[in-house]
C-alpha cells in the first residue's frame, strides 16, 4: 500500500466586505471535494493579520510537515484564476485587519528577497489557458496578506508551496465551477511536483 501524504490547503478568514472569505469557502470545497486517495487534505483558515498567520505556517510546516502547500486569496475586481510564481520578503506597509505593519514591513528578517514556487506555474497555467480555463499566472501577489503568507510558506517549506488567487467575479466565482478547476490545477502541480526528470529542467529563480 502506498504512504499517503498530506497537501496544506489555506483561505483566509474575514476581510472587509467578505464577512466569510471566499477563499475559505473554497479550501473547504476542496476538502470535501479531494485530491485523489492517496491525498489527504489538510486546511486551515488563516486570519488577516501578519503575526498570527505567520505564526500558523510556521508551525503547520514544522508538524504536519505537508508534501505541498496551497494558499488562497480572494482577487478583488477579477474573473480570472491567478496561479502566483514568487513571493516577496519586503515592502509590507499596508496594516492588516488589527491594524499592524510586520516588523521591518518584512516577512524574514535577511531572507532572500524573493522565492519561486519550486514548480513552473507558467507552464500550469499555459495548459489550462490553451484548453480554454481562464487561468493566467502573475508574479506580483500583492505585498499584502496574500504575499506574505506565500513567501513564509516558500520560505519553510523548502518553496514546496503556491498561492493561488481565485475570482470575485465571473463564473468561475462561483464554488460549484471553481472547486473542480483547482481540483485539476492542483493535482497537475503535484505530478509535477513527482515528475523528478521535470523539476531537473525547470529551475526556480531564488532573489
Amino acid at each position: 500500500m502506498s504512504k499517503r501524504e498530506t497537501v496544506l490547503i489555506t483561505g483566509f478568514g474575514p476581510f472587509r466586505q467578505f464577512l466569510v472569505n471566499p477563499s475559505w469557502i473554497t479550501a473547504q470545497g476542496l476538502k470535501l471535494a479531494g485530491l485523489g486517495e492517496s491525498i489527504d487534505v489538510y486546511i486551515k483558515e488563516l486570519p488577516v493579520s501578519y503575526d498570527v498567520t505567520q505564526q500558523i505556517i510556521t508551525d503547520l510546516w514544522h508538524t504536519l510537515k505537508p508534501k505541498f502547500a496551497v494558499h488562497l486569496g480572494i482577487a478583488r475586481a477579477s474573473s480570472l484564476v491567478i496561479l502566483e510564481q514568487t513571493g516577496k520578503n519586503s515592502g509590507y506597509r499596508d496594516r492588516d485587519v488589527c491594524g499592524f505593519c510586520p516588523t521591518g514591513h518584512c516577512c524574514i528578517e535577511g531572507g532572500l528577497e524573493k522565492l519561486d514556487c519550486v514548480i513552473n506555474v507558467r507552464a500550469v497555467s499555459k495548459h489550462f489557458h490553451q484548453a480554454g480555463m481562464d487561468v493566467i499566472h502573475s508574479r506580483d501577489a500583492g505585498r499584502y496578506l496574500c504575499d506574505f503568507a506565500y513567501y513564509c510558506s516558500l520560505y519553510h517549506g523548502q518553496r514546496r508551496a503556491a498561492f493561488i488567487h481565485i475570482p470575485s467575479s465571473g463564473r468561475l466565482a462561483s464554488v460549484e465551477r471553481l472547486v473542480p478547476l483547482l481540483q485539476d490545477i492542483i493535482v497537475t502541480m503535484l505530478e509535477q511536483l513527482d515528475d523528478s526528470k521535470y523539476l531537473g529542467r525547470y529551475s526556480p529563480s531564488i532573489h
